[in-house]
């Protein structure tokens, strides 16, 4: 049992917990701005890089550079939406769709430009994990989650108690009727991306505290973070939370030995996991376990 607990649910709650913070992002910016945003994962990657000579060059904890991380990719979303985004709010879908796919290949390439293909770690060495009767837990499991929580009751806050967070809500849920009451839809679009962004660079930061950072870490996660986001509900935040804790922990558990003492699922094949579950609530439920849009 504790071997279960150990090697499998805590690090798919680990998981689960990086990807409920890329899933709000796709959320929200699908909610607000209507299109599937193929940068995201990208997003997440440069949140990674920034903190990276942070941590490495200047001697600052990984913690200490996670603000700093999560302001870096802010502002690379306000002015990637600037300068790409903003000339095609009123064309169709698609064609944001698409520019999207773009946008996500030059911040990779400006990546590898800046930092190198090489692979990076924030700290070298093996860590000992904290041991109590048996469980075991590394410290940095123990920061990813409780961080994640925090930044989750902070965003919920601010979507149910600012005035701000309240227009959010509210040009999500009936655009027309938003910019009638006066909402100023360009400065909720900013606040979107404030939100979107930092929470990317926030799971880019986790990221690279669990694995090596690479410039494909971020790129890799998208299929999860959206399975996340569709399971959950597109466009519901609070649903891409849920979604996000049951793909990462889906993916983990599939590669427990339910069955002799061989794995049930190859580890290098969890990302089909991820793929099934989204490809099975589109079938059964297109709205999502939390009934968010569908087009």
């Amino acid at each position: 049992m504790l071997e279960f607990v150990n090697f499998y649910l805590i690090p798919g709650i680990v998981l689960g917990s990086i990807y409920a913070l890329g899933a709000i992002g796709v959320s929200l910016i699908f909610g607000i701005l209507r299109f599937a945003h193929f940068a995201h994962g990208d997003m997440m990657t440069l949140g990674a890089y920034v903190a990276l000579p942070l941590v490495v060059g200047l001697g600052f904890t990984v913690y200490a550079a996670l603000p700093v991380a999560m302001a870096g990719v802010v502002l690379m979303a306000i002015l990637i939406d600037r300068l790409f985004y903003r000339p095609l709010r009123d064309r169709p879908t698609i064609i944001v769709l698409v520019a999207s796919f773009g946008v996500a290949l030059m911040l990779r390439a400006a990546i590898q430009f800046a930092w190198g293909p090489h692979s990076h770690v924030y700290e070298k060495g093996f860590r000992k994990p904290i041991v109590v009767e048996g469980l075991r837990i590394a410290e940095r499991h123990i920061w990813i989650v409780l961080l994640s929580v925090a930044l989750v009751v902070a965003l919920h806050l601010f979507l149910t108690r600012t005035k701000t967070g309240k227009a959010m809500r509210a040009l999500s849920d009936d655009p027309d009727l938003a910019r009638i009451t006066g909402i100023n839809t360009e400065r909720i679009v900013a606040w979107t991306w404030v939100l979107g962004g930092g929470l990317a660079g926030a799971a880019g930061v986790f990221l690279g505290m669990d694995t090596q950072i690479t410039t494909l870490i971020g790129w890799n996660m998208l299929l999860p973070v959206f399975a996340a986001a569709i399971l959950g509900g597109i466009g519901k935040p609070y649903g891409a939370i849920a979604g996000g804790l049951v793909i990462g922990i889906a993916e983990e558990l599939s590669a427990y030995p339910w069955i002799g003492t061989t794995p049930l699922l190859d580890p290098t094949y969890k990302s089909a996991v991820a793929f099934a579950i989204m490809v099975a609530m589109l079938l059964w439920r297109p709205s999502g376990l939390f009934k968010g849009r569908v087009y």
